[in-house]
């Protein structure tokens, strides 16, 4: 191979080879070859990829200190200090001694630094354990498999795997020791899903079926560059010989996923280190800047101004003391021009006066939200005792944004519903199928389910101990898991029990599915020979119907991707294909009784010496007019009997396959599928194994029955649809079987179809009982058309460039002229206290909005059961075909609710409305499918449809996909300014999510997709309630009033410097040492309002929770009028302690004039966090009891020992001389009680005239203690080991110790 740079050619001489490559094709794929080859310029091009070593940590030990400034450097507040550092160093305006002006900024850098280290440190001993790893990788040279680290992996490696054992790199999968050629993975390490995942070896490789030979391996492998879709792969593996076979996600085994069920795989690594999938994923902790920080940069910004002003000021006037100054009896600097002396003041008032900017503001809030989200993680109330598991803070900054929310985005499958799917009703052919027995056994199984959570009892499903115990392969090798390397023994306990209940195959309750007795009368008609068939006119199924129903329960089976396994069978091997309940000879004679008609093209002979060419005709689909059926002469009571009697055959066989049906355990990815699964298998349409190629299903009355597997057609968000081409088991025939969503499978089948019209009755009676919907279809394909399309696939798969598209157009092109065989009617029920939580939410005055993916009429009904659309409401409807219609039809909507009066606008009509009159006022509800919604985001019509949203109480978008939901939430974020909050639980919820303000993802039945892209990770919907309302609120009002607070206080202590200078000729000379001045707000006033941010309680959680609408009230505390308001109360408090210790004759002298004011600026600063705080225990006593001490003991001992310490001042003695004299005590008292008392008098006179709110609290108080002592020793006793710590939003366990104060 030869390199050609200024070229940027690079080609290979090699047969073996014969490639070209270039830079820009370096750029757009990637190429990989055995890393074993000799040649050693093509051993160069797989250095130029990364190796397999990961590296987290932002620093190094040499880069630490310049990178990490650098990163704080970015602060604003830090640059400004470090700039007043560096300018105390300038003589001529200097105010103190340089070492003390450095002593906030290095303070504040070392703990951030500090905190950084350790944060770093961490990642840096996950990093170390995780690339010391060890696994099996091919030596050319030893001929063998060598134990080497992760870290040395390289690109084109052979890495063999065995069970249990974590992947190391992406690795394309080669060889797998299943007979089939595929291996199960489990990817809880990467997106939490713990169901497993079936991957499948490179088809057509020359070894396939037996050992591995990799010194003959010498393909060349083409595929695209490193990206972070987890679920796409696209490439191609090009033979020596010229052949080219496409390469596709399921092919690749992913780096930190968990081989599971196979005893040995090997593979060849395509990307390694930080270019593998799971590594560009791993962002790290979730960073989004909060509204309250905004807020606060704009109130640091006026500081400043203040700050220029007092400056000026100071400038302004020590220039013209000077020039008035005549014949002075002090020394001063008559060289210096008064202009030049004003502007060096001008800068030594900025040294002066610098803590008038917060400095100590920013570490206090980083350490009490960290605080917030210690208690909010521990809450009881957010732990889900069945699944194990608590809320997850992924957002470490925004918890204050919970307190600001005014639209929620919700999901319905899975946040609003159980997600857990059951099998209810089905219409085939036309006709409906109640299963009214099933819908009993349901109501009674939800009773029971109610009954058993009123007694908190833990679940623990035998099918998860089933699911877990198939996976109990004995291997050599121990299963380690990613996590065991970067977190607690103790959370990794907690998170496998987390786990387990979801690792089952979603819930017993979706196999219980009790038979429609209609439907099983019908199916045993071709469980026996002996019965005849008709043209159903004689209450007997006709033939054509006895076809939809086969094929209906067939799709049912087969169309999926359902994992199947047992615990006899662990290794998920797909069984042998069993003899058949009947042999050739019974099922030739119980398709012998059937009789043509003339018209058939089929004879007598054909049938009797051939049974297949029958089930060729009876299962066909394309050609069910040229044939008939007619039955046989027999009497309708002889045919009665029978089938009374068949029913009750088919019943005891249902019942005696039960126990080994049972057995099988079936994975889904989603719980649609696993309810289908199940409900075919209650009618012994039963799939009992997967492979690559084949699947393995019962039919009733036959047996099992291979079915050649040719392609799945995965289901995706734009299609709707899933669909599976195999090689019918009976006729032979190629046949399409597809599933999805109505909307798009009711414009795709046949219309001249008579049963098209009833079923789409059938789908709408579904839909209004809130049923979830999908339609079943079918297609037989001629071998012509079969392999004129496979030629397109192959293509398509084999493309990397648009290689979604071309499997898009594919997919489309297949999926055309189906035939409707039925449609299913599936329950998923809301799960608990969703209408309590969602009216809640409304009292709080957010505005709820569904956006889902089902229909319109199955939303609606999901929305009367929530209580998100109540009786009186006024439905308002938006579908349309054209972008013109919308336009008029939104216009119209407009004007009638104008009529209809702005009722929602108006706050008072939230806040009065009670709950036994809620429903009495009509109000409007706007529901929008998703045709039209495309219509509505359009750039023209988009400012029409917020408006008429934001006119009604809800807005239900159905029909809508995941862009459209992040769509509409961006829309009513950026156009409206408002605070928005989207909660989901799947994939399809990830983008909606990630768009809002904050992102709660809920963990259930759809995998960990949407859990890893929020904010904020809970297990029910419930739990929104509590964390809103009281954590929310709490969060926010917390860090609101600290922030008003410290404000308060630096303004009324720099004021107190300010009015000194009118009596030093603005000279910039300071009243008190300087140590105390630096320290005063860093230190000795810093932790109080600390200690509030985090434990202050203005509203108990129980009455936060009863009187919802004291949410919205406290999103008034930030706002520009209350921080002018505690801007004018320290300007007023700074004039009553100043002036009246300049009026009371105190010593001539600086630090005696001082001491006096700071200490009584010490006290008002203290009392005023009393008298703001709702909440006083032991700890903040303690707190302010060592604030006074600390600042006391501090100034005691600089008097009695320092004598340089703040020079050109001595401050021996001159503390310890106040307090000895009683004068000191006078002015501190008057002072400190002249400052406090109009706070005091606005308080009173607050809860004079709204007493309401005080007396609640004061009530609510005592029983919420008692409640929680309760519970907590409920929780004691159930919890020996492992205990949560105790939540701090609940009042301590001993009252005594905790008052309120009104």
């Amino acid at each position: 191979l030869i390199w050609f740079k200024k070229s940027g050619l690079m080609y290979s001489s090699k047969r073996l080879y014969p490639f070209r490559f270039t830079k820009e094709h370096l750029r757009k794929k990637r190429t990989v070859i055995p890393s074993s080859t000799e040649d050693e310029e093509l051993s160069q091009l797989l250095k130029l990829y990364n190796s397999n070593k990961i590296r987290t940590t932002k620093y190094s030990v040499l880069s630490f200190l310049p990178k990490n400034l650098f990163e704080q450097l970015h602060r604003f507040a830090n640059v400004y200090f470090i700039f007043l550092a560096a300018l105390n160093f300038v003589p001529v305006v200097e105010a103190f001694q340089p070492e003390v002006a450095v002593v906030p900024i290095i303070l504040v850098l070392s703990v951030t630094a500090v905190k950084d280290i350790w944060e770093d440190y961490r990642r840096f001993r996950s990093d170390h354990l995780i690339n010391r790893l060890l696994c099996r990788v091919y030596s050319s040279k030893q001929k063998a498999y060598i134990d080497k680290c992760w870290k040395d992996v390289r690109v084109g490696d052979f890495v063999r795997l065995s069970c249990n054992e974590i992947i190391p790199a992406d690795m394309l999968l080669l060889y797998s020791s299943d007979p089939r050629g595929v291996c199960y993975i489990e990817t809880a390490n990467l997106d939490g899903e713990t169901n497993l995942k079936q991957r499948q070896v490179v088809l057509d490789l020359p070894f396939q079926g037996g050992e591995i030979t990799l010194e003959n391996f010498h393909s060349r492998l083409e595929c695209e560059n490193p990206n972070n879709d987890l679920s796409r792969f696209r490439g191609y593996m090009e033979h020596p010989n010229g052949v080219r076979v496409g390469l596709h996600n399921n092919n690749l085994l992913l780096r930190s996923c968990t081989i599971r069920n196979t005893e040995t795989v090997v593979g060849i690594v395509i990307y390694a280190g930080h270019e593998t999938k799971a590594m560009m994923n791993n962002s790290g902790p979730r960073y989004k800047r909060s509204q309250l920080e905004k807020r606060l940069n704009t109130d640091v910004l006026w500081c400043v101004l203040l700050l220029i002003i007092m400056c000026l000021t100071a400038a302004v006037g020590h220039g013209l003391w000077l020039k008035n100054l005549k014949d002075p009896i002090f020394e001063t600097d008559t060289e210096t021009s008064p202009a030049l002396a004003g502007f060096y003041v001008f800068w030594t008032m900025i040294i002066v006066l610098q803590v008038l900017i917060p400095i100590s503001l920013y570490v206090s809030i980083e350490i009490v939200k960290l605080g917030q989200i210690y208690f909010i993680h521990n809450d009881l109330a957010l732990y889900n005792e069945q699944l194990d598991s608590r809320i997850q803070c992924r957002a470490l900054n925004i918890t204050e944004d919970l307190g600001q929310i005014q639209y929620l985005f919700s999901d319905k499958t899975g946040t609003l519903t159980e997600n857990k799917m059951v099998f209810r009703r089905c219409s085939i052919y036309g006709v409906e199928y109640p299963h009214k027995e099933n819908a009993q056994r349901l109501e009674v199984y939800e009773a029971e389910e109610t009954e058993a959570a009123g007694r908190s009892v833990t679940l623990k499903s035998g099918c998860s101990r089933k699911s877990l115990s198939c996976r109990s392969l004995s291997c050599n090798r121990s299963s380690v898991s990613l996590h065991t390397l970067t977190a607690e023994s103790e959370d990794e306990d907690r998170l496998s029990n987390h786990i387990q209940p979801r690792t089952s195959a979603f819930c017993s309750r979706a196999k219980e599915v009790v038979p429609d007795p209609e439907l099983v009368r019908k199916l045993s008609w071709l469980c026996s020979p002996v019965k005849p068939l008709s043209d159903g006119s004689s209450g007997t199924p006709c033939s054509l119907e006895l076809t939809y129903i086969t094929d209906f329960f067939l799709a049912l089976a087969i169309c999926n991707s359902v994992v199947v396994s047992s615990p006899s069978q662990p290794r998920h091997v797909v069984p042998e294909a069993r003899t058949p309940l009947k042999s050739l000879e019974e099922i030739k004679l119980m398709f012998q009784r059937f009789s043509f008609s003339p018209f058939s093209a089929l004879s007598t002979p054909q049938l009797r010496g051939s049974p297949r060419s029958f089930t060729s005709r009876l299962f066909s689909r394309g050609k069910t007019g040229s044939f008939t059926f007619s039955p046989p002469p027999s009497s309708a009571g002889q045919t009665e009997t029978e089938t009374e009697d068949d029913v009750e055959d088919v019943s005891k066989e249902v019942d005696c396959e039960s126990d080994t049906d049972d057995e099988l355990l079936y994975e889904a990815e989603s719980p649609d599928e696993a309810a289908l699964v199940h409900a075919a298998q209650a009618y012994r349409c039963t799939l009992r194994g997967r492979s690559p190629e084949s699947l393995l299903v019962d039919l009733p009355g036959i047996g099992s029955l291979a079915v050649q597997l040719l392609h799945i057609l995965p289901f995706d968000s734009n299609r709707k649809r899933m669909s599976v081409v195999v090689r019918h088991p009976l006729s032979g025939q190629l046949v399409v079987y597809t599933k999805g969503a109505d909307s798009v499978i009711m414009d795709l089948t046949e219309t001249s179809k008579g049963n098209t019209e009833q079923t789409q009755k059938h789908l709408d009676s579904y839909a209004r009982e809130g049923l979830r919907t999908l339609c079943i279809a079918k297609k037989v394909l001629e071998e012509e058309e079969y392999e004129v399309w496979l030629k397109r696939h192959l293509l398509a798969e084999s493309s990397i460039e648009n290689r979604e598209e071309l499997l898009l157009d594919s997919a489309e092109r297949l999926e055309t002229n189906l035939t409707l065989l039925g449609t299913t009617g599936i329950l998923d029920r809301l799960q608990e206290e969703v209408p309590e939580t969602i009216e809640a939410l409304q009292r709080a005055g957010i505005k709820v909005w569904v956006l889902t993916g089902d229909k319109k009429e199955t939303a609606i009904n999901i929305a009367y059961a929530c209580k998100l659309l109540r009786p009186g409401d006024e439905l308002l409807t938006v579908t349309c075909g054209s972008k013109d219609a919308c336009a008029a039809l939104l216009q119209e909507l407009k004007l009638e609710v104008q009529r209809g009066g702005d009722r929602l606008m108006e706050p008072s009509a939230a806040e009065n409305r009670s709950e036994s009159s809620s429903s009495s006022a009509a109000d409007f509800i706007l529901v929008i499918d998703g045709c039209t919604l495309d219509w509505a985001l359009q750039e023209e019509l988009k400012s029409d449809f917020l408006e008429l949203s934001c006119r009604c109480k809800a807005v239900i978008c159905c029909r809508s996909t995941p862009l459209q939901k992040s769509q509409v939430v961006r829309l009513v974020r950026d156009q409206l300014g408002a605070m928005t909050l989207a909660v989901g639980d799947g994939a399809n919820d990830v983008s909606m999510i990630q768009v809002a303000d904050v992102g709660i993802g809920i963990s259930g039945q759809e995998g960990m997709q949407a859990v890893m892209s929020s904010d904020f990770a809970i297990s029910r919907f419930k739990h929104l309630s509590k964390l809103l309302l009281v954590h929310g609120r709490w969060c926010y009002s917390r860090l609101a009033n600290m922030i008003l607070y410290f404000f308060y206080k630096n303004v009324m202590y720099v004021n107190l410097l300010f009015w000194y200078q009118f009596f030093c000729g603005f000279s910039g000379a300071l009243m008190s040492n300087s140590w105390v001045l630096i320290l005063f707000n860093l230190l000795f006033t810093s932790v109080p309002p600390i200690i509030y941010g985090v434990l202050e309680r203005d509203v108990p959680a129980d009455t936060l929770m009863e009187l919802p609408e004291l949410y919205r009230a406290a999103q008034t505390i930030y706002v520009p009028s209350m921080f002018w308001i505690n801007i004018l109360d320290a300007f007023y408090q700074r004039l009553t302690v100043f002036f009246p210790t300049a009026l009371a004759g105190s010593d001539v002298g600086d630090l005696s004039f001082g001491s006096p004011i700071n200490a009584s600026a010490l006290l008002i600063i203290l009392l005023h966090q009393v008298i703001e705080s709702h909440t006083l225990t032991w700890i903040h006593m303690l707190v302010l009891a060592v604030s006074a001490a600390s600042y006391f003991g501090f100034v005691l001992l600089v008097s009695l020992f320092c004598v340089t310490c703040s020079p050109p001042l001595n401050p021996l003695g001159v503390e310890t001389l106040q307090m000895s004299q009683p004068l000191f005590y006078i002015i501190c008292t008057l002072t400190t009680a002249t400052a406090l008392l109009p706070r005091l008098l606005v308080r009173a006179l607050h809860n004079t005239l709204n007493p309401a709110s005080a007396l609640t609290t004061a009530q609510m108080d005592k029983v919420d203690s008692e409640r929680y002592c309760k519970r907590m020793q409920r929780w004691n006793q159930n919890h020996r080991v492992n205990r949560l710590p105790v939540s701090a939003d609940n009042p301590g366990l001993e009252r005594s110790i905790d008052t309120v104060v009104s």
